[in-house]
């Protein structure tokens, strides 16, 4: 598996990520993780939609918490043919809580938990957490990805007028 160094930090401390490192322009690979009820959730599940995909270390957290909330209210000013999905490796049953708890009705939380094969295929599994660093990707209708962002600093949220920016263009 390859290790990245240098791509994030946590307060100022670098942390690796595992996995493979993608490039806009290139098929997006499919991945497997879990709905809040267990079920399983492809990228293919999606087919025909524009996805915008955010990753977060933990719902259960301050910037995580802000970063799903805001995407949740840019996921109402879309059409049916995009969707926000905000995956971590939180437990789909947490999942599930926090968005009752939080009001999140419009993005789809899904589980990275049991393999972390987003985390993997995707190149954002930080090593010494096994959690998901902040993230966001946007794959086209064809399945291409048009836009890549990994946060920096792990407890900064994304740049959320480039990712709309890039969203308006497709």
């Amino acid at each position: 598996m390859q290790e990245h160094e240098g791509i994030i930090t946590m307060k100022g401390n670098p942390l690796t990520l595992v996995g493979s490192k993608l490039n806009v322009g290139e098929p997006a690979p499919d991945f497997e993780v879990l709905d809040n009820d267990l079920s399983a959730v492809t990228l293919s599940s999606f087919k025909d939609k524009t996805c915008v995909i955010t990753t977060v270390p933990s719902l259960d957290t301050p910037v995580c918490n802000m970063e799903t909330r805001r995407f949740n209210e840019e996921a109402g000013k879309l059409g049916a043919d995009a969707v926000i999905l905000a995956i971590s490796m939180d437990l789909p049953f947490a999942q599930k809580r926090w968005c009752g708890a939080a009001g999140v009705d419009k993005v789809v939380t899904l589980s990275d938990h049991y393999g972390a094969y987003f985390g993997t295929a995707y190149g954002v599994l930080i090593k010494e957490l096994r959690l998901l660093a902040r993230a966001v990707f946007i794959v086209d209708k064809n399945g291409t990805l048009q836009y890549i962002q990994i946060v920096g600093e792990l407890t900064h949220e994304p740049d959320y007028i480039e990712v709309l920016a890039s969203l308006s263009q497709l």
